[in-house]
């Protein structure tokens, strides 16, 4: 589960990370006192207005109807009413909302942390994520902070740096100052790394995350260290042990069919291709979009029903997998060890006959108890449902209706 920005400060400075203060507003006209009462907490002069969306990269993106970025600066509290207006309400496109842009229905007035006619700064990129295949939560970290970290893994991967921290004895101090000695900082800016660094990776075992990304971590010309900005991804594996940040979940950031999905107890997932796929189980349901690809399609969702696969789940399942324009055809692949083939292909039938047309011809691969009696079902059915047993004879099936 992903969270703004303004929340995942929120959490962090729980856990003693120090960050750029900010208040957030959902309307242009409370703007001047927002900023007014964060001169009152931090003797801030100048502020900077930060579009809230679920993306990287806003301060290079643009709003649409007012050609502003997501992240702009307000020399004064004459200014913040301004560009607040040129952002709030508005559209943003970056280079992490895959080309379509999302509205802004919140705003952070932030302190500007790079003090005005100060130029001792540096910033530096951090994240915290599960190494999966070493079993191990890693620190990445660079002196190249402030730029797209692809961009430095590109064209200057010697200045990335990873620190491996194993998570049944957490980070440890010699770890910390590592860290600290590698992004070159020295005095008294050395202590507050390693004491940044230490909170963040306590904060990220503490919340169950599954990643952070800092970028940038800035160096102030008096020697702080804070988070800038702030990436923070949930694990919602672990969701049920901290409801209070669950409840901190911003559907409206979200694709609605995903969330519809969710709502009805199935794992969807949309992607962009041309075949909608129904099945039970993550590792059937990645064999499958492999057999997509080789009929010479391509997956258009992940859509696992789970266990159950009764006429009322299915038919949920059809109208959400329908939902999509792009869908050309769906493919069926449903394993019966618990759930029998028969009662699968008779939701199946029922399903389309409850929703009257499906305008896509669809394929059923049922393997498992009663796979005979379930092709029978429909094969005799007399509905635009095609039956196979074999993996390949399912490809060739998409194959042909693709064609």
């Amino acid at each position: 589960m992903n969270l703004h920005e303004y929340q995942g400060k929120s959490i962090l400075k729980s856990y003693g990370v120090s960050v750029q203060e900010g208040i957030v507003i959902d309307k242009v006209e409370d703007a001047l006192e927002a900023a007014k009462k964060l001169t009152e907490q931090t003797g801030t002069g100048w502020y900077v207005v930060k579009a809230q969306i679920h993306a990287g990269g806003r301060g290079k993106g643009k709003i649409q109807e007012t050609d502003s970025n997501g992240v702009v600066l307000a020399k004064g509290l004459d200014e913040v009413e301004a560009k607040v207006k040129g952002i709030l309400g508005g559209h943003l496109m970056t280079a992490q909302t895959n080309g379509k842009a999302k509205k802004v229905n919140k705003v952070m007035i932030a302190q500007d942390v790079y003090y005005p006619g100060e130029s001792e700064t540096e910033e530096f990129y951090m994240s915290v994520l599960l190494d999966r295949e070493k079993g191990r939560n890693t620190i990445v970290y660079s002196t190249e902070g402030g730029m797209d970290i692809e961009s430095v893994a590109e064209h200057t991967p010697e200045k990335i740096f990873k620190e491996e921290i194993d998570p049944r004895v957490g980070i440890q101090g010699f770890q910390a100052r590592k860290i600290a000695f590698n992004l070159g900082v020295s005095g008294q800016a050395f202590k507050e790394m390693v004491k940044f660094v230490t909170a963040l990776y306590n904060a990220y075992v503490g919340i169950d995350a599954s990643m952070f990304e800092i970028n940038p971590v800035l160096k102030t010309s008096d020697n702080k260290v804070i988070a800038v900005d702030a990436k923070v991804t949930l694990d919602g594996n672990g969701l049920y042990r901290h409801p209070d940040y669950a409840a901190l979940r911003d559907l409206s950031e979200e694709d609605p069919t995903e969330v519809e999905a969710g709502e009805a107890g199935l794992n969807f997932v949309k992607l962009d291709g041309n075949v909608g796929c129904m099945v039970n189980g993550a590792g059937l349901a990645m064999a499958t979009m492999d057999i997509i690809k080789l009929s010479g399609g391509n997956p258009a969702n992940f859509l696992d029903v789970g266990g159950t696969a009764n006429a009322e789940r299915v038919e949920k399942a059809f109208h959400i997998i329908l939902k999509d324009p792009n869908v050309k055809a769906i493919l069926i692949n449903i394993f019966g060890g618990i759930v029998r083939c028969d009662r699968v292909a008779q939701g199946v039938v029922d399903a389309y006959k409850n929703m009257g047309n499906i305008p896509v011809p669809i394929i059923v691969r049922l393997q498992g108890t009663n796979a005979e009696e379930a092709k029978k079902l429909i094969d005799e059915s007399g509905l635009n449902v095609h039956s196979a047993v074999l993996l390949q004879e399912a490809a060739d099936k998409v194959k042909e209706v693709l064609a």
